[in-house]
């Protein structure tokens, strides 16, 4: 069954505008000093930690516009969704694997902050294994005999939804 046919698809359709949605909003939110101190990370006031905060911004936004296309591409039925969506779920997972691996190296855990990067690194696992066994990765399906890797099947009304 390809990959687009399975239901789970459609939660990972919804976390990725949720968390697509929300990386434009969370730099908004810090941009316009909105995030009580309480809630900030260790040594928010640092220039050097701000700078390290800010240098998400680009990784962020590129798994969010390329996330927001593809569900918008899925929705089409454009055979250009699924390798899009892929590349919008591994930029997701390495935002949230670069974030964990610093804080790691720092020694500091924070719930508020390691759950959600570990969200960020783990929710796109199911997805991006589906899609690279599917033959999204070239736009091919292998299962269809080397045609695009589109939206057919029993789900395919979920995925195009």
């Amino acid at each position: 069954m390809p990959a687009t046919d399975l239901p789970r698809i459609r939660v990972t359709k919804i976390l990725m505008l949720v968390t697509d949605v929300g990386f434009v909003v969370y730099f908004l939110v810090t941009g316009l000093g909105l995030i009580p101190p309480e809630w900030a990370f260790a040594d928010y006031a640092n220039p050097i930690m701000a700078a390290w905060n800010w240098s998400f911004l680009w990784i962020d936004l590129l798994a969010s516009a390329t996330g927001l296309t593809s569900l918008w591409l899925l929705r089409r039925r454009d055979p250009g969704g699924p390798p899009l969506m892929l590349v919008s779920l591994v930029l997701t997972m390495a935002s949230g694997l670069m974030a964990i691996a610093f804080w790691t190296l720092r020694g500091d855990f924070s719930p508020a902050w390691w759950a959600p990067n570990l969200y960020l690194l783990l929710f796109p696992v199911p997805a991006v294994v589906a899609l690279v066994r599917a033959g999204c990765l070239y736009n091919v399906d292998p299962v269809r005999d080397g045609r695009p890797c589109e939206v057919h099947g029993p789900a395919a009304s979920t995925i195009n939804e």
